[in-house]
C-alpha cells in the first residue's frame, strides 16, 4: 500500500531523491497536553506531522525527513493555490508571466511558499509564528506570517498576506493537508457544485453536487473508491473527517476566504486523501471575473488578506 501511494504523490511531483542524515531539515516542535505537532521552516513551514498521542491526525512526515514538500504532512499554499494556465496570466491590461516550478508539472502550481525557506519569528511550548518575505514569483512580491496554535482540542492555524509590490495583484491563499487513509475513512463536507476536470487538471466546468453522488458530501459518506481532484463551491466552511479504524474524527473550520474546497485521492488503495481549503477557484486567474465569481482577492500596494483554519479532534 504504501509503494502506491508515493506512486500515487509521484503523479504530482517527483518522488525525491533520499536525504543525508546530516541535512536534515531542522524542525519546531509544539505541543499541549496529548495533541503534538511538528513544523519544517525550510520547506515553506509546513507541518511534519500533527498527532493526537499515537494517533496521526495528518499523515506524517517520512521517517528520516525528505527534501519534498509534497512529502510533508500539511503545506502552506500561496500567493495562490493550485494551477495557472497559459503561462501566467493577464490583469489590468498587462500580462504576467509565470513559469512552471514544480518538475513534471507543465504548470506553475501552489505559488512558493511551500518550497520556500521561512523565518521563526517566536517559539512558545504551545505554539509558533513564522513569516516570509518574497520577491517573486513573477510580479508577486509579498510578505507571508504563519501562527500555529495547539489548544486541548486541536490546531489553529492562522495565514496572512501582505501585498509588497508597486501595483495591484490578484493573491489566494490555501491550506493543505495530507490526511491518513484507512478503511471506510468518511467525510462530511456540504457543497452545492463540483468543478469537472480535464485531464490535464485544468477545469472544464461547474455542475451541481447532484448529479455526481458519488462526490456528495452532503452526508458523511466513505471517499469515493476511484480518482478524485476535484474543487467543491458553495461550501459553509465546516467538514467533519472520521477514521472507525482510529474511533477518532477531526473537525475542520475555515474562515472566509477560504470558502471553497479541493479533495483529492488516486483511488481506495492508497495510504492519503487531501482536504484543501483554498480561496478559489483551480485556474482563476484566466477565467470569468477575476475578483468576483472565482475567489481571488485583488490587492492593492500595502493591502492584506487573512485566513484561519482550525482542526479539532474528538
Amino acid at each position: 500500500m504504501q509503494w502506491l501511494a508515493k506512486a500515487a504523490i509521484n503523479s504530482r511531483s517527483p518522488l525525491p531523491r533520499p536525504t543525508p542524515p546530516e541535512l536534515m531539515a531542522p524542525t519546531i516542535k509544539i505541543r499541549s497536553g496529548d495533541l503534538s505537532a511538528e513544523i519544517v521552516p525550510s520547506l515553506g513551514a509546513g507541518l511534519a506531522r500533527l498527532d493526537y498521542g499515537r494517533v496521526p491526525l495528518f499523515r506524517p512526515w517520512p521517517d528520516g525527513g525528505s527534501s519534498n514538500p509534497f512529502d510533508l504532512a500539511c503545506n502552506l499554499l500561496l500567493p495562490w493555490s493550485n494551477r495557472i494556465s497559459g503561462g501566467g496570466f493577464t490583469f489590468d491590461s498587462k500580462f504576467h508571466g509565470l513559469p512552471a516550478n514544480v518538475a513534471g508539472e507543465p504548470f506553475p502550481i501552489h505559488g512558493n511558499g511551500f518550497s520556500s525557506e521561512w523565518d521563526i519569528d517566536s517559539v512558545a511550548q504551545d505554539n509558533a509564528k513564522l513569516s516570509l518575505i518574497s520577491n517573486g514569483p513573477g510580479p508577486y512580491r509579498y510578505r507571508a506570517e504563519v501562527r500555529y496554535t495547539l489548544t486541548g482540542q486541536g490546531l489553529e492555524l492562522k495565514l496572512r498576506i501582505v501585498n509588497r509590490a508597486s501595483i495591484r495583484l490578484p493573491f489566494g491563499l490555501g491550506i493543505h493537508p495530507w490526511f491518513p487513509r484507512t478503511a471506510r475513512t468518511a467525510l462530511h463536507a456540504p457543497a452545492s457544485q463540483v468543478c469537472l476536470e480535464l485531464p490535464n487538471h485544468l477545469p472544464e466546468r461547474f455542475v451541481d453536487i447532484k448529479t455526481r453522488p458519488d462526490w456528495d458530501f452532503d452526508v458523511p459518506a466513505v471517499l469515493p473508491s476511484g480518482w478524485i481532484n476535484n474543487l467543491f463551491a458553495g461550501w459553509s466552511g465546516v467538514a467533519t473527517i472520521w477514521w472507525p479504524k482510529h474511533s477518532c474524527s477531526l473537525r475542520v473550520e475555515a474562515s472566509s476566504p477560504l470558502n471553497f474546497y479541493l479533495v483529492y485521492s488516486p483511488s481506495d488503495e492508497s495510504d492519503f486523501f487531501c482536504f484543501e481549503p483554498v480561496s478559489h477557484a483551480v485556474d482563476a486567474h484566466n477565467r470569468g471575473s477575476i475578483d468576483k465569481w472565482n475567489g481571488l482577492s485583488v490587492l492593492g500596494p500595502g493591502e492584506s488578506l487573512a485566513a484561519r483554519c482550525s482542526f479539532a479532534v474528538s
